[in-house]
C-alpha cells in the first residue's frame, strides 16, 4: 500500500505532532493533534491507533516520531512528511 492509499484509508489515524498553535493554524481534516514533546507519553495510545501516518511542517518532527514508534515495535507507522503534502493527497 502506498502513502496516499494510507492517508485515504479510513482505518488510519494521521497524527500531527506540530504545536498545537500550530495545528490551529492548519491541519489535515479528521487529523489528530499530538505534540512530537507528548509522543513518549502517548505512546501506548498510539501503538492502539495503528496504522498510523505521522506528518508535521516538513517532515522532521513526524520522522522522529514515526522512528520513535518504530523502535517501540510499531509496524504501522510511516512518516507522511509536511502536513500540507499530506493534505494534498486526501480524497
Amino acid at each position: 500500500m502506498n502513502i496516499q492509499d494510507l492517508i485515504n484509508n479510513k482505518n488510519t489515524t494521521i497524527v500531527d505532532v506540530r504545536t498545537e498553535g500550530e495545528f490551529v493554524s492548519g491541519n489535515v481534516d479528521g487529523s489528530i493533534n499530538i505534540p512530537l514533546d507528548k509522543v513518549v507519553e502517548k505512546a501506548e495510545e498510539l501503538k492502539e491507533m495503528q496504522p498510523l501516518v505521522v506528518c508535521c511542517l516538513s517532515g522532521g518532527r513526524s520522522g522522529q516520531a514515526a522512528a520513535y514508534l518504530q523502535s517501540l515495535g510499531c509496524e504501522e507507522v510511516y512518516n507522511g512528511g509536511g502536513w500540507q503534502m499530506v493534505d494534498a493527497q486526501k480524497k
